[in-house]
Formats: structure tokens, sequence, C-alpha cells
């Protein structure tokens, strides 16, 4: 069997020109890198805006496994499929970090016959946005301590500082440390911390700015900490905004790529779905709606994330409403929900896993019951995609169609993408394109005018099942603070496990009657949204025993090797 990688690099590539002229971009909105990537100019959109809007679907999923459950495979090869319906369509994913490319997941490109291509470039570096964005960050960081260093002009109170610093590898050593030793030329000692780039609110804000204006607008608005009078202090006030707009001039413009049967692909921003909300780029998102009958994006992990951001924070900040929702699910995970067996990254599936059993289906498919509704709270009809695997019997899949459809959604058809490509979906293809033909009633889920508690306890009891909420002292004090400061219309963006509907991420399928702790409360001023969070998040990943970086190399031909 072919590796991910080997089926990529054997694959035929045309020329990103060609990809752009078939997709409506003229060449002057080009900025080539190489033969098979291009920046897409934004001066693009002045000239599209009077297109009519596509129809617009996001991709999302039930509760994943560690092991993920192939959402990524599933929004390319759905894409891939709608081109084989003879419909114009473009894909908006994000770019991945090199956190979990080295550490746990590998590539992040897809997988099998549905995937983004150069897949070796999707993965190394790409264009630089997340360098980038991790420089603009650091740059920040560094204007604070000099600030200390140089008499503290801005009254910093160094105990109150959130800003840490940022590098896109998975390093747990760098989670806690102590900077300014060796003298008082070498800064002021305190303590602070490594966030992964893609955690950073600079990520977060390049996914939701609509223009380069608005960047620095949001730059400016970054909160680093307080005054020792316990006012906020902002990057406008140490003057770091302007440059850190010009180190992310050309990481706005989003990057144009190709699937393995040539749809358009645009690649832009990457912020986490569990400590932010986890999806691509507004920009890149209006670019497509213009240019192409169909957009397919994806939201981060499941329905309870991602996809609840991308209604209302995305959503919110776009003026774009959604026509169809793609819930993806397997099996074998609807078996892990049933509570009888747990799936480790790094350790071969339990043999039980992957043996036909329907009552272990019948169980955890209440956690697919509960995307389902979660969706519907929007008012958008949903479609479920089954991802086949090799192990799934024909009895188990008609079970999961039978309580999808049970559960509301409008349709439920295999996703056999991964090993066939477009031609492996096309029956979810017709189903999403007649549920985007159906009138749907998309709503918010809470108005941005009710108080900070009672939009986190919607969230919580609606979308999670929550049964109360419980607020640590820290917590209540900054949910105060930020209403004194008048940020209490901003939108939630809850940071919770992805590994569960709960905080916890040992309660599967779907648990309810649950106390949701929020521990803490935290601002993104930049990005436009308020985060509570839910448990214990890291923000900064650690490797695993055997890491995905020590199959990476090059071999003697010179190629990349070892990417899954």
């Amino acid at each position: 069997m072919l590796s991910d990688l080997d089926i990529a690099q054997k694959a035929e590539i045309k020329d990103i020109q060609e990809i752009a002229s078939d997709a409506g971009i003229e060449e002057k909105y080009l900025e080539l890198y190489g033969n098979y990537k291009a920046k897409v100019s934004l001066e693009i959109l002045k000239e599209i805006q009077g297109n009519p809007a596509g129809k617009y679907i996001d991709v999302t999923a039930i509760t994943p496994t560690p092991l993920g459950e192939g959402k990524t495979v599933t929004t390319i090869g759905l894409s891939q499929s709608i081109k084989k319906l003879g419909k114009k369509v473009f894909t908006c994913i994000r770019q991945p970090s090199l956190g979990p490319v080295f550490g746990i997941k590998g590539g992040a490109a897809g997988g099998g016959y549905s995937q983004v291509i150069p897949m070796e470039d999707f993965n190394l570096h790409l264009t630089g946005d997340v360098h980038a964005v991790g420089l603009a960050h650091n740059l920040l960081s560094a204007f604070i301590d000099n600030s200390l260093l140089k008499n503290n002009p801005l009254n910093i109170d160094p105990l109150s500082i959130t800003w840490p610093r940022v590098v896109d590898v998975s390093d747990r050593a760098l989670r806690n440390i102590v900077i300014g030793l060796g003298g008082k030329e070498n800064g002021i000692p305190r303590e602070t911390g490594f966030d992964i780039t893609v955690a950073s609110e600079v990520m977060a804000i390049l996914a939701l700015t609509s223009d380069i204006f608005d960047l620095k607008k949001r730059l400016q608005n970054i909160i680093i900490g307080t005054s020792k009078n316990g006012n906020p202090v902002t990057a406008s006030d140490l003057r770091a905004a302007g440059a850190m707009t010009v180190l992310l001039k050309d990481a706005i413009k989003p990057t144009l790529m190709q699937t393995l049967e040539h749809t358009p692909v645009l690649v832009h921003a990457g912020p986490f779905a569990n400590i932010a909300h986890g999806n691509s780029s507004i920009i890149a998102d209006k670019i497509a709606i213009r240019l192409a009958d169909y957009v397919v994006t994806e939201s981060g992990f499941g329905a309870d994330c991602g996809f609840e951001k991308f209604a209302n924070i995305k959503c919110r900040y776009s003026g774009m409403k959604p026509d169809c929702v793609v819930i993806v699910c397997s099996i074998r995970a609807l078996k892990m929900h049933s509570g009888q067996f747990k799936v480790i990254p790094g350790r071969p599936l339990d043999k039980k896993i992957i043996q036909e059993n329907l009552p272990a289906i019948e169980k955890g498919a209440e956690n697919l019951k509960k995307h389902i509704e979660n969706v519907g709270l929007f008012g958008i009809p949903a479609v479920v995609a089954i991802n086949k695997f090799s192990t799934d019997t024909d009895k188990e899949i008609e079970l999961v169609k039978e309580i999808a459809l049970g559960a509301g959604a409008k349709a439920a058809e295999i996703s056999d993408v991964w090993a066939k490509g477009g031609e492996g979906g096309i029956e979810i293809a017709e189903a999403v394109l007649n549920a985007c033909e159906e009138k749907n009633n998309f709503n918010f889920l809470y108005p941005l005018e009710k108080p900070i508690k009672e939009k986190i306890e919607i969230i919580a009891t609606k979308i999670y099942g929550a049964g109360k909420i419980s607020y640590s002292a820290s917590a209540e004090e900054k949910i105060k603070m930020f209403t004194k400061w008048g940020y209490d219309r901003l939108p939630i963006c809850m940071a919770k496990t992805h590994l569960s509907l709960s905080h916890d991420p040992s309660l599967k399928g779907a648990p309810k009657g649950f106390t949701l702790p929020v521990e803490d409360v935290r601002l993104s001023a930049g990005a436009g949204f308020i985060y509570p969070l839910c448990g214990k998040m890291r923000t900064m990943p650690g490797l695993p025993s055997e890491p995905a970086g020590t199959h990476i190399d090059i071999d003697e031909k010179g190629r990349v090797v070892g990417l899954f």
C-alpha cells in the first residue's frame, strides 16, 4: 500500500498559473512561489465583489479520537467530488503547524487520494506565514521587556503580563521559563513561557481580519497586561503594531495550491481550535465565494469546538452564512464513544474495535446525535459523512445511516474519498448539493448584548450538555474587569478539550448534567473574543515518546520521506 507521501509524489501536478486561470484568478493577482504555489493579492477582492456568491459549506466532525477521523480528507475529497458533478468548487483550509507535523500527526494535507499537493510544501513552511506570525508576536514580546528595562514608562506591572513568546515546535520544556538572567544589561528577570505559534493571538487575528488596515487596528488592540494602576496596556501603547503589521504584509495573502485532482485550494492561517477559533481565514473564504459555485471549508475538531466558533465568531465577523454543514464520523470513533475501547496515539488499535459490534455503535452514536443537534441549533441542514475504513461492515454502516437520519440529518452517506478520490464521494457530494438548495434559518446561538456569564452558560448548556457552570475566584474577577473595560459585548471562544463534549477527555459519548469548571477567563481584544478556560489547557504541546519527526528525512534522491 502506498503511503500518503508516495501518492502525492507520484501525482501529476499542474503549474499553479493554470490552476489560477481555471479558477478565474488573473495572472496579475498572483505572486509566484515557484511553479506550484502562489500568493493571491487582496486586490482581487475589488474586481470580483460584484460576482454572485457561491454556496458555503463547512465540514466539521463528531468528537474525534486522538487519531482524528478524516475531516481534512473528507473536506478535500468532497471538493473533488463536487468538481466531478460539473460544478466549480474551491477548498479553503488552514495551514498546519509544524508542532503536530513533527510530533504526533505527521502530514496534515489530507490523505490517500484526497490530498493537497505539493504535500511536502503544504506541511513544511509553505510560504512562511506561520513564521511571520511568530516574528510579529515575538517582536511585541521584545518591546515589552525592553520597555520594562528602559525605566518602564508605561508603568507596566510585570506580574500582570500575559503575552508569552512563541515557537512553532512542540517543546514542553519551554512552557514555564525565567528570562532576564545574567545582570541588568540582559533585562529584568521575570517568569514567562512559550506557546506554540498557532496558539498566538496574532494567528487568530490573521484568520479574522478583512484587510491590511483592519489587521493593523486589531494588532493595536492587543492587550499584553495592565499598568500598576490596573489599566490595560496595549500593543499600540508600546508602539509595536506598525512594525508587526509590516512583518505580516505578505502573510495576509492566502496561498493558492491544488488537490490531487487539480481543484483549487486556498490555504490561509492556522489557529488552534481548542484555544482559538480553529478556522481558516475570512479573506480566503471571501475570495473563493465570489469565484466558485461551492466553497468547502473546514472547522477544527468537532461541532462543539471549531464549528460552534465558525458560526458564532467567524460568521459574525465575515457576514457570511453557511448553506450546509457536513459532520464527519467514523465507525471506530463511534465504538470508542461507547466507553468500551481506548484509542491511544502510537499504539496499535484494539483488535476488538475493528470487529463488527452493533451494540457499541448504538451506544457511541449518542455523540453523533448530539453533534447533529448542535448543528440544528444554528438552523443549518446537516449531512453526515461516514469516513469509510476497510474494516467497516455493511451492517455497521447501515446502522449509522439509520441513526443519523433518525437524529435529524438530511442525509448520511459513505465517504470513500481516501481510497478513491473524488469518485468515492459522489453520493455525499450529491447529498450536500441538495442540502444547499434547502432554505435555512441560520442564526447565532446568542446575542452579543448578553453578559459574559450568560453567553458562557448558553454554550455550556446547549452545546456541551452541562448542567451548571462553576467559576474560580480568578475567573469571576476577570469577568468583572473585562466588563468594566467595555469588552463584555465580544463573542465567546471557549477553550476546552477536543476529546469530549465536556471539559473532561475521559467523558465519552454525550455526557449530560456535569458541572463545567471555568478556571480562568482571558481576553483577546485584538482578535475580538473572550476565551474562558475550562479545565487545564495546554498552549504548548509536548512530543510523544517517538516523535513523527524521527521518521522524516531526505532520501538518496534528495526527496522528502517520512511524512505520513
